[in-house]
């Protein structure tokens, strides 16, 4: 018989990604047969130190402080860890690719129209100056440019949240509207938007605000669900626990981080807006998003607009890097995406007329054309990041 592993768990579980990646390491566990999981009672993390004594083979954990990396190294046995909250750990690490997060966050608001944007992140934190840079530089490359602000990573005494809002609201001053923001995680995005709220600026149409993680409780509750970048957190748990079984093994620690790639853009109201100069577009434009679930074309669009075909044509070629038709469909697409990530699971028909599409075969034709994935696909791929 294999010899039983005795693994210790101490990370946090609070956080809607903190029990996906408790859910990847069971899972994993699991599959081994070989694990006893030793799991800390309390959601909040414990420290290391109260693992004094303890006779294990090994641990993943959340090493957030330089006096967690101290209690690590006297375990004697190998340590994963799954916080991105420090550099340089000295410990093998899993992961997201926080560059990559950025990145996407840039895109999506690029996609829109955004050229103007800023970043709120917290300063002294890895994570945060990690997504930063990639954000910054995908704007840049096209060819935007981006205002920063950080605040502190935890308020308190020394660091009242009042404060911080002020500071928040007056950078918000500064921003020209219409501007695109990416905060570095969502409940720092739902801060943004209560700042907006109170400052009399809409989200989405002066402010389109995109955060990260797809915290359903940040996300959906409130004046205005959040878009957000979603992680593949129990991947992260379940690498996380592969590493430490090649580690338990007698295997070496690699050479660098192992990251995960971001689940992608899940878009909410915050950023269902394109930022348009030319005004003939922006109303044509709001007139497909207002009217979605009915017949629409070129010609439609003309006549509500009141101007020609090749005006049009050419303004949204200019504007969006599209033709009237392919923005449609776009739009259309995106909605699809939106029904489908419902936990509710709605009927395929019904999505098909919200969306405008007149059946079913139509909105599989155009989805998988866009998208390169089935609707069945897309559906079991947003579960799976649950």
């Amino acid at each position: 018989m294999k010899r039983l592993k005795r693994v210790a768990l101490m990370f946090p579980v609070v956080l809607t990604q903190q029990a996906q990646q408790l859910r990847g390491v069971t899972d994993y566990a699991a599959h081994c047969g070989t694990w006893m999981l030793d799991r800390n009672p309390e959601l909040s993390a414990a420290s290391l130190r109260t693992l004094a004594g303890w006779s294990g083979d090994g641990v993943v954990a959340s090493l957030e402080t330089v006096a967690e990396l101290r209690a690590a190294k006297t375990l004697g046995v190998p340590v994963v860890n799954l916080s991105a909250t420090l550099h340089n750990v000295e410990f093998p690490r899993v992961t997201v690719d926080q560059q990559a997060v950025g990145r996407l966050a840039a895109e999506h608001l690029l996609e829109r129209g955004f050229r103007r944007t800023g970043y709120f992140g917290q300063h002294g934190v890895w994570y945060s100056q990690q997504r930063e840079q990639g954000f910054v530089e995908r704007i840049r490359q096209g060819g935007g440019d981006c205002s920063v602000l950080e605040v502190p990573r935890h308020f308190g005494v020394t660091h009242p949240w009042h404060r911080w809002l002020e500071l928040l609201e007056e950078w918000l001053k500064t921003l020209e509207c219409p501007v695109g923001v990416m905060a570095v995680h969502d409940h720092r995005a739902r801060m943004v938007l209560d700042a907006c709220l109170r400052l009399g600026l809409r989200v989405p149409e002066d402010v389109a605000l995109i955060g990260f993680e797809n915290d359903e409780v940040a996300c959906q509750f409130g004046q205005v669900p959040l878009s957000s970048v979603g992680r593949n957190s129990w991947g992260e748990g379940y690498e996380a626990a592969a590493l430490l079984d090649r580690l338990m093994a007698g295997r070496r620690p690699p050479h660098r981080d192992i990251f995960i790639p971001p689940g992608g853009v899940v878009a909410r109201r915050s950023t269902d807006m394109a930022a348009i100069e030319d005004p003939h577009v922006a109303a044509a434009v709001q007139f497909i998003r207002e009217h979605l679930d009915q017949p629409l074309n070129v010609k439609v669009l003309e006549q509500h607009i009141a101007i020609s075909h090749s005006y049009l044509y050419c303004h949204f070629k200019q504007c969006l890097n599209c033709t009237p038709h392919q923005y449609i469909n776009r739009v259309r697409i995106q909605r699809a995406k939106e029904l489908l990530a419902d936990p509710d699971k709605q009927k395929l028909h019904h999505i098909a007329r919200v969306c405008g599409f007149s059946e079913t075969r139509r909105l599989r034709l155009v989805f998988r054309r866009l998208t390169g994935q089935t609707l069945g696909d897309y559906r079991r791929a947003i579960s799976e990041r649950r």
